[in-house]
């Protein structure tokens, strides 16, 4: 009975290890969801952060369109400065104290007009005297001419008594002498007035020699004189003594001076065409032109003046500036119409996998490697004929690790 007792419970199935698994939690699985998010958000910051290709800082230039008469090419390059062709420093005629300044600098005066004015304490004293003088001779003239229409009366009465034989000859004789004497007198009377008067003109010129007035309308670039200070046409060799009142400019005369080389002189010829870029505004192409080759050399430097037109009037040039100029060849007839292609700086042009190219800075910041086609030089750019379009950016000397498609940045002045 124990036996078969035993038997029975080996036949009982046991529940407990055939169960299913019980049913995992929700929650569990949401964690296990967010999990794999923040590992997948936490890669792709990283990727930003580290992966990420930095964007290479460059330097960009405008693409210009080609200005007509612009497209021919530089023959000589030379530096030289702004000079004026009409310029004085206006001084007084006479030496005096300085009484009032009228000028500023920067100041634009007009031809007569009154700059500064000095004492005329003496000068009118002068005048004075002068028109007292002349006040003289003309009463003295007066009184002579009087006199002298008296004696002709007389010696006429007397001529007629003559012939009646009612005076003497001697009588009458004595008449005329004393009226042509009379008249000696009213002719040196006549002659002293004139002196007089002309003395008062000469006392007028020097008071009006205190009044100093511009030579010629222009621009005032230096005052030199103060109220109180002495002024003389010459200098007197101390420090206390001015020998201007200030500077004019005529700013319609300006041009350019250059200096160029002995060996350079053949290839610049009288009307030539000039391209002008002031120091000041490297970005400013101004036209100009040769007017004269001065026909002398400067033996200690080797160089020939060369004087060039500016076609431009603007504020902005002004004397002794620097500039730089180009000569350029003279354009042929059939080059006439508009210029075709655009400029840009010569330095944006590179080589890569032999083909010239330029680098495009696009909206989005990429620099896109753009094949072009190249012209002639003008300066420091070149010409462009195809493959760029005037207003694009260019990378201005791309650095050898930029390529096509390349994240840009532009880099920020010190």
């Amino acid at each position: 009975m124990n036996a078969s007792a035993e038997l029975l419970k080996e036949l009982r199935i046991d529940r407990q290890k055939g169960a299913a698994p019980p049913p995992s939690s929700p929650r569990r699985g949401l964690w296990i969801t967010l999990a794999v998010v923040a590992l997948v958000l936490l890669a792709g910051v990283g990727w930003f952060a580290f992966g990420r290709e930095k964007p290479l800082e460059v330097t960009t230039a405008p693409v210009l369109a080609i200005q007509q008469g612009t497209a021919s090419s530089s023959v000589l390059d030379a530096s030289g400065y702004v000079v004026a062709r009409r310029m004085a420093t206006v001084s007084a005629k006479i030496t005096g104290k300085v009484r009032e300044v009228m000028i500023e600098e920067g100041m634009r005066v007009e031809a007569g007009q009154i700059m500064a004015t000095l004492d005329p304490i003496d000068a009118d004293a002068q005048r004075s005297l002068s028109a007292s003088q002349l006040e003289a001779a003309r009463a003295q003239l007066a009184g002579l001419k009087a006199q002298v229409a008296q004696a002709d009366a007389e010696a006429a009465r007397l001529q007629q008594l003559v012939g009646q034989q009612l005076v003497s000859r001697s009588q009458y004789d004595q008449a005329t002498a004393q009226r042509d004497s009379l008249r000696a007198q009213l002719k040196t009377a006549e002659r002293n007035t004139q002196v007089a008067a002309d003395s008062l003109a000469i006392a007028d010129l020097g008071v009006d020699n205190n009044i100093v007035r511009a030579p010629f309308s222009g621009v005032v670039t230096a005052k030199a004189a103060q109220p109180g200070e002495i002024v003389s046409p010459l200098s007197a060799g101390g420090g206390f003594t001015r020998t201007g009142i200030g500077t004019i400019v005529d700013m319609e005369s300006l041009e350019i001076e250059v200096e160029v080389g002995e060996a350079y002189i053949g290839r610049v010829q009288p009307k030539m065409p000039v391209e002008a870029t002031l120091n000041a505004y490297p970005e400013w192409k101004i036209p100009a032109e040769v007017i004269a080759i001065i026909p002398t050399a400067d033996r200690g430097k080797a160089t020939v003046k060369v004087r060039v037109a500016l076609k431009v009037k603007d504020p902005r040039i002004v004397p002794e500036m620097g500039v730089r100029v180009s000569f350029l060849e003279a354009a042929a007839p059939a080059q006439a119409e508009a210029p075709k292609g655009v400029r840009v700086p010569a330095s944006a042009l590179v080589e890569r996998d032999q083909k010239t190219v330029a680098f495009v800075v696009s909206d989005d910041g990429h620099a896109q490697q753009v094949p072009v086609t190249v012209g002639v030089a003008l300066n420091n750019d070149r010409q462009v004929t195809a493959g760029l379009s005037a207003g694009q950016q260019v990378v201005n000397n791309p650095p050898p690790e930029l390529r096509d498609g390349s994240a840009v940045v532009e880099k920020q002045a010190p």
